[in-house]
C-alpha cells in the first residue's frame, strides 16, 4: 500500500479539532489529557480537563494534592484508578525527573497507570520521538484499511498493526501522524456503524470499502458478561447532614464515600433497620421510604439497588462514617457516579 501519511497529514491540518492539549501540548497537558479521555469522550472531559489545570497546573502540585481534594477534581469522571495512578507517577517523576516528564518512552512506560499507547502518545506528541501511540481509534482505521479481520483485542494482532501503523509514520511529524489516525477514528472512521466513507482522505486505499465490509470490523474478542450484584443502601440524613462511610482502600471505588450500604444482599426494610441499630444508630421516631431502584454498571459487576431513606436525630457518626452536609458533599466529599440516582436527594 502506498504511503498514507501526506493525505492523511493534509486532511488533518484542515479538519482537525481545536483543543487546549493540541494547542499547547507540553508533556503534563498531554498525559492527563490522555488519561481523561481513556474512558470518557472528549467532550464530556474538556470541563474537567480545565478545572483540574486551574486548580493542579503542574506536576509538583499534582504530587502534593491532599487526597480528598484530587477525588473531588475527578469526581464525575469515575475510574478513580486513573486518577490515583496519576498521583504516584506525579510523585515518581518529582523524585526522580525533577518534576518533569522523562523524554524517554520506556521511562514513560515504566510509570504506574502509563500503558503503550499513553507513553506512545506523550513521547510522539511532545517529544517528536518516532513511536507509535495505537489505541481502538487507529487500530479500527488500520482494520479498515487493510480489510483485516484480525480479532484487534489479541496481542498479536495488535502488534501486526502497530507495525503497518509505523511503516507509514514520517519520523520527522510522528506526533501529528499519530493524532491524525486517532482523529480520523474519531471523526469519520467512526465505530458503532457506517463509515463517513465521502469525508475519508484514505477511502481511494481502503481495502474494507472496496469490499463492501468496513461495517463490520474490526472485530473484538465477545466480552465476558458482567455478575450481577444486589446492594441494599441506606440514605440517612439528620440535622448535621448525610451520613457517609468510606469504602476500603483497596478494591472497587477504593477510599471513596458512599451512603450507608451492603453490597451482595437484597435487605427487607426490617433487616436494614436492625443492621443500623447494630451499627449504635438511634432510630427513635423514624419511619422509612423506600428508595427507588437503580442500576449502576460497572466494567466487570453490575449493580442492582435498592433500600430506604430515614430522618435522624442529631447522634454522633458511627466509626468509619461521618455526617456530611449538603454544602461538603458539593465541596469536600466525592460521591461516585454510581449513586447519581440519589444524588440530587442529597445536594
Amino acid at each position: 500500500m502506498e504511503n498514507i501519511s501526506p493525505a492523511l497529514l493534509e486532511w488533518f491540518y484542515q479538519n482537525r479539532r481545536i483543543l487546549p492539549f493540541r494547542e499547547d501540548p507540553t508533556p503534563y497537558h498531554v498525559w492527563l489529557s490522555e488519561i481523561m479521555l481513556q474512558q470518557t469522550r472528549v467532550a464530556a472531559a474538556l470541563p474537567y480537563y480545565e478545572r483540574f489545570l486551574a486548580a493542579l497546573p503542574d506536576i509538583p502540585t499534582l504530587a502534593a494534592c491532599e487526597e480528598e481534594k484530587l477525588h473531588k477534581l475527578w469526581e464525575g469522571l469515575g475510574y478513580y484508578s486513573r486518577v490515583r495512578n496519576l498521583q504516584k507517577a506525579a510523585k515518581i517523576v518529582c523524585a526522580q525527573y525533577g518534576g518533569q516528564l522523562p523524554a524517554d518512552y520506556d521511562a514513560l512506560r515504566a510509570l504506574p497507570g502509563i500503558g503503550d499507547y499513553t507513553a506512545g502518545a506523550i513521547a510522539s506528541i511532545s517529544f517528536g520521538i518516532p513511536v507509535p501511540a495505537v489505541d481502538g481509534n487507529v487500530l479500527r482505521v488500520f482494520s479498515r484499511l487493510y480489510n483485516d479481520p484480525g480479532v484487534i483485542t489479541e496481542p498479536a494482532v495488535k502488534k501486526a498493526f502497530t507495525a503497518r501503523v509505523m511503516e507509514h509514520q514520517p519520523p520527522e511529524k510522528a506526533g501529528d501522524y499519530n493524532q491524525a489516525l486517532m482523529e480520523l477514528g474519531a471523526l469519520v472512521c467512526v465505530p458503532n456503524g457506517a463509515p463517513l466513507c465521502e469525508q475519508c482522505p484514505l477511502a481511494h486505499l481502503c481495502a474494507a470499502r472496496a469490499a463492501g465490509t468496513a461495517p463490520e470490523l474490526p472485530q473484538k474478542a465477545k466480552p465476558k458478561p458482567r455478575r450481577i450484584q444486589p446492594v441494599t443502601l441506606a440514605l440517612l440524613e439528620s440535622p448535621e447532614g448525610f451520613l457517609l462511610q468510606q469504602r476500603p482502600e483497596k478494591g472497587l471505588l477504593a477510599g471513596l464515600w458512599q451512603p450507608v450500604l451492603w453490597e451482595n444482599e437484597s435487605l427487607s426494610a426490617e433487616e436494614t433497620l436492625a443492621r443500623l441499630q447494630a451499627m449504635g444508630l438511634d432510630l427513635r421516631g423514624t419511619r422509612p421510604e423506600a428508595l427507588p431502584a437503580a442500576k449502576h454498571i460497572f466494567s466487570h459487576i453490575e449493580w442492582h439497588m435498592g433500600g430506604i431513606a430515614l430522618r435522624l436525630p442529631a447522634q454522633a457518626a458511627p466509626a468509619g462514617c461521618v455526617w456530611a452536609s449538603r454544602e461538603a458533599l458539593k465541596t469536600t466529599y466525592t460521591l461516585p457516579g454510581a449513586f447519581k440516582a440519589y444524588r440530587k436527594r442529597m445536594l
